[in-house]
């Protein structure tokens, strides 16, 4: 493990930002409480998100921003707010794509350092009575194939939360109380499955990424 603080950067949108959370629940803040209570000094996590950002938005994001630096531990997470506008999966890879690239070179060009998560699905929330709920689990598992494939292709690690995710359909104490996002108690599901990996990240001579 390094010897210096953790350093995180959290890319990604509202389930980034911790939309009707308090900070502290926020999935990349429990995941820096977790690391500390292993006994791995961590800084408080940079996070550049905001709700409601597609791939494109949080490329934007990014840049105006202007953050600059290399970190030990770079998450990134997004594209739920493309397939709920209804964009075209292919301009979903391509903006992934890019936000993979950049999400590299906030990690020292070190791709082991970089973690993806999956999209969570939205639509077994109670935000989503009425709609087609088949239909936005067909696309997200879309859009879902498409990240882990060029992630597993990048040698980034990827992490499926969106199994965990879909568990809010029979428990609502999962869902925060605007009905649609996830509550602390998800994030907290959320960070148990990102420590492992991250535990190996940080360990010294730690090997490529891996599809989890």
């Amino acid at each position: 493990m390094t010897s210096d603080p953790v350093s995180i950067l959290a890319l990604g949108y509202s389930y980034t930002i911790g939309e009707s959370v308090d900070p502290p629940l926020r999935r990349p803040t429990q995941l820096a409480e977790c690391l500390r209570r292993e006994g791995i000094p961590t800084l408080e996590p940079v996070i550049i998100a905001r709700t409601g950002w597609t791939t494109d938005d949080l490329a934007r994001g990014v840049e105006e921003d202007g953050l600059t630096g290399t970190y030990d531990l770079v998450s990134l997470l997004s594209g739920v707010n493309n397939q709920y506008q209804g964009r075209k999966l292919e301009e979903y890879r391509l903006q992934f794509l890019d936000l993979l690239s950049r999400a590299t070179s906030f990690a020292g060009e070190d791709p082991r350092r970089v973690l993806v998560l999956s999209i969570p699905d939205w639509g077994v929330t109670p935000f989503a009575e009425g709609r087609d709920r088949v239909q936005i689990a067909r696309e997200i598992d879309a859009f879902n194939r498409s990240c882990r494939n060029e992630s597993s292709a990048a040698g980034v690690w990827y992490l499926d939360v969106t199994e965990i995710s879909r568990e809010a359909a029979t428990d609502r104490g999962l869902v925060a109380q605007d009905g649609l996002h996830p509550a602390g108690t998800m994030y907290a599901r959320w960070a148990e499955a990102v420590l492992p990996i991250a535990k190996e990240i940080l360990r010294p001579g730690s090997t490529d990424g891996e599809i989890r």
